[in-house]
């Protein structure tokens, strides 16, 4: 059974400038993923999707390939990472390779690691789902979220949760941002990550980290060598 990793690192982030290669705790943050990639032995190719020759060039050093590069469309802001994962499944069957299943890892996910991918794709090949998405648990409950109203009162989202003891809420999650494994046949047709038939891969908050401030960075650097010295990544 054939895979495919895609590894999506645009140049032109515009919250933090050049993230995708900048160093995190020692190397360029895309490296994570494409190493974990490569580690994990499933993929039969490990590329990385830019538009940029500087990303593109660290990219080969680091093992991935770097077939094409990406066109205006989906270098653009707007454009969606199920645009970008449509345009590499294109171009590589144009180049007469398909694949059965795709794996999207984001290029700011330094808690990927081997063994996630290898227990996700495992368990997505087993259930016969068509994706898999990382997930983790919110780790206060939306349904006693607030709100700030017109005249500047504090209000609930949903007032009728008010005396619910939180242990009584159903659990809410939300994806980690982290990588999907899909079957690309079902991918192609619903052009989505999170499918009809999509199963979870629950993640711990501790890591998994979204990276879109300086405050994000600093605090993700700060779990990855807190995990770093607990052995667990």
């Amino acid at each position: 059974m054939s895979a495919i990793a895609m590894i999506t690192a645009r140049g032109g982030s515009k919250r933090i400038p050049r993230k995708n290669i900048r160093d995190f705790c020692g190397k360029p943050i895309m490296n994570y993923s494409i190493e974990a990639a490569l580690e994990s032995g499933i993929f039969d190719e490990v590329m990385v999707s830019t538009e940029d020759e500087e990303i593109a060039e660290i990219a080969r050093k680091a093992g991935a390939s770097v077939p094409f590069l990406r066109s205006e469309v989906t270098a653009s802001d707007t454009a969606t990472t199920e645009e970008v994962i449509s345009e590499v499944l294109m171009r590589y069957s144009e180049m007469g390779r398909e694949f059965e299943y795709g794996c999207c890892i984001y290029p700011t996910a330094p808690f990927v690691n081997a063994h996630k991918l290898k227990d996700a794709f495992d368990i997505l090949r087993e259930s016969g789902a068509q994706s898999i998405v990382p997930m983790q648990e919110f780790t206060y409950p939306p349904q006693r979220g607030l709100y700030i109203d017109e005249d500047g009162y504090v209000k609930m989202l949903h007032p009728e949760y008010a005396s619910t003891r939180s242990q009584d809420l159903e659990k809410h999650y939300h994806e980690c941002g982290q990588f999907y494994i899909f079957r690309n046949s079902d991918f192609l047709i619903q052009k989505d990550t999170t499918m009809e038939k999509s199963i979870p891969y629950i993640i711990d908050p501790v890591e998994s980290q979204d990276i879109d401030t300086e405050s994000d960075w600093l605090l993700a650097e700060l779990k990855y060598r807190f995990l770093k010295e607990q052995g667990r990544i």
